[in-house]
């Protein structure tokens, strides 16, 4: 899959402690064939080894249903497993450094709160932004609030993708929607659902219409 061909309509980012008992690499599936178009691997607790091999089970998985991945934070395991690309935080490596490491065929997504931010992540080459948190949200309580007209401006004033992320769900998706982003990334709305595939199910037709 191309850059230019790239969906980040509706953009997973997982959380294990979501899942309970479940298996992260089986609710990831269910989340594809529910209509997930993208996956990001986050895992901030674990070793190394751990995530690495998390991250090819997960790679095994998402290859199957030519569905891109994306590595948070660690530029070793993304490349360890080639997954499609890395998504970096402000206190990450580097933009610039990542891009040089990574090579100009993979995607490299950054997070941003601020147009500043934003704006400086396109300036060096970012394939797309991670922009939230949107609503206050369980899953990072570190991240500052957004808000849906920041998170226009923001849109309005770069030429790549934006991604809004943070506190997304069935019940105030639409109002983001229509900020005119080009994606949105869930994590609970989806992992911490019974059924995993019915609710991506449902955002996907939410995203749709």
């Amino acid at each position: 899959m191309s850059k230019e061909t790239m969906d980040y309509s509706l953009y997973l980012v997982t959380d294990r402690k979501l899942l309970g008992k479940r298996d992260l690499v089986k609710c990831i599936e269910l989340a594809i064939q529910g209509g997930v178009t993208l996956v990001q691997l986050r895992e901030k607790s674990v070793s190394t080894k751990e995530f690495l091999k998390l991250a090819i089970g997960v790679k095994e998985i998402t290859a199957r249903y030519k569905i891109p991945l994306i590595i948070n934070d660690r530029l070793d395991i993304a490349l360890a497993v080639d997954a499609e690309g890395l998504h970096i935080g402000q206190d990450d490596l580097p933009m610039l450094k990542a891009r040089e490491l990574l090579g100009p065929n993979k995607i490299i997504g950054v997070s941003a709160s601020t147009m500043d931010e934003a704006l400086l992540a396109e300036q060096q080459g970012a394939d797309y932004l991670g922009v939230g948190a949107v609503f206050s949200t369980s899953t990072k309580t570190d991240a500052s609030e957004v808000g849906l007209k920041q998170l226009e401006l923001i849109k309005k004033s770069v030429s790549i993708p934006v991604v809004a992320i943070g506190g997304i769900s069935h019940m105030n998706l639409q109002q983001v929607i229509d900020t005119g982003i080009d994606g949105v990334s869930v994590v609970s709305a989806i992992l911490a659902q019974e059924n995993i595939i019915m609710a991506a199910k449902l955002l996907r037709k939410l995203i749709r219409n």
